[in-house]
């Protein structure tokens, strides 16, 4: 179906400081398009072992699914493992800015090894890379170069953490809040997860090192809200630090935005997609097409939507 290659490229962190990604450029073996989608993917982990341009085990069913329909229409897919899976320093997990520059930036890489395909591309993500895909569609005129950003479709992305963070401890989700806290933590130096993680919880932090996404939710699923946070919760100060880095839609989207949502995802709630974000979206000026799949959960929608994402994305490039 397709040729790869796994790539090291140049990127930004979001200081604007020059720094290494990998990932892989997939080129389709038959039906060639020569425009490129950047696949996001979702969570792995935040050790290096959880990238998944090295690692078959974390690059998900649900992902090889998305993907394998995006080659079959003749794209090639440019997929970041993100910074900090497979390089020196620590993984920004859930800093959109961050992602969202190695997404972008996966694609000049596309382009610079394989000089027919187009400056048109879109973006296709789920979870923390449907998140990512949508801070890249904020950033993307005034840091994609020449490219031409011509849609962005976005599967169960995490938004509004604000409302979200508060409801996950005590639930199985644990694991995501604690990756999120460490996330937080390469990006700001003041911030120290120790003090807020609860002891219990801070005997569990070597999952992080040793595992990857279900090791971690593994780790942490059966504490209590008071064994994995003292007080049982996160301070306030905390909460409005991550709604900074992690939140999307905190400026206009650049290209028409599609919304896939699972009605009876555990991970990214239903009423975090539709009632928050959607109208978030709305209210700025690019189209936006909201998909909701009942009984689907948060990876099932991958699945069931792959079709109707490479419809849309066809739309988008026609």
């Amino acid at each position: 179906m397709a040729t790869g290659k796994r790539i090291q490229y140049v990127t930004t962190d979001i200081n604007g400081t020059l720094i290494l990604a990998t990932g892989l450029i997939l080129t389709p073996k038959s039906n060639k398009k020569n425009r490129t989608v950047a696949w996001a993917h979702g969570t792995t982990g935040l050790a290096d072992q959880c990238a998944p341009s090295t690692s078959q085990a974390v690059f998900w069913p649900e992902a090889r699914v998305a993907v394998a329909a995006l080659l079959e229409k003749g794209w090639t897919v440019a997929a970041t493992d993100y910074p900090g899976l497979g390089t020196t320093q620590s993984h920004p997990y859930l800093v959109g800015g961050s992602e969202a520059r190695s997404v972008i930036d996966s694609v000049k890489a596309a382009r610079n090894l394989d000089s027919a395909l187009s400056t048109q591309y879109v973006i296709d993500g789920h979870s923390q890379g449907g998140q990512a895909a949508l801070f890249a569609s904020q950033i993307a005129p005034s840091y994609d170069g020449n490219l031409v950003l011509r849609g962005t479709a976005t599967i169960a992305p995490v938004s509004n953490v604000d409302a979200l963070a508060p409801i996950i401890p005590g639930t199985p989700g644990q694991g995501y809040l604690v990756m999120g806290l460490y996330g937080l933590a390469a990006v700001d130096s003041t911030f120290n997860p120790n003090t807020v993680l609860a002891t219990q919880a801070k005997t569990k932090t070597s999952s992080l090192t040793t595992g990857c996404l279900n090791e971690i939710l593994a780790s942490y699923e059966s504490l209590t809200a008071e064994q994995l946070l003292v007080g049982g919760a996160l301070p306030a100060s905390v909460v409005t630090k991550l709604a900074h880095y992690d939140n999307p839609a905190q400026s206009t989207p650049t290209a028409p935005v599609l919304i896939v949502q699972g009605s009876d995802d555990a991970a990214v709630p239903q009423f975090i997609t539709h009632d928050l974000l959607l109208p978030q979206l709305q209210a700025y000026s690019q189209p936006v097409t909201y998909v909701e799949l009942a009984g689907a959960t948060h990876d099932s929608a991958v699945i069931l939507s792959a079709g109707t994402v490479a419809t849309w994305i066809a739309g988008r490039f026609s």
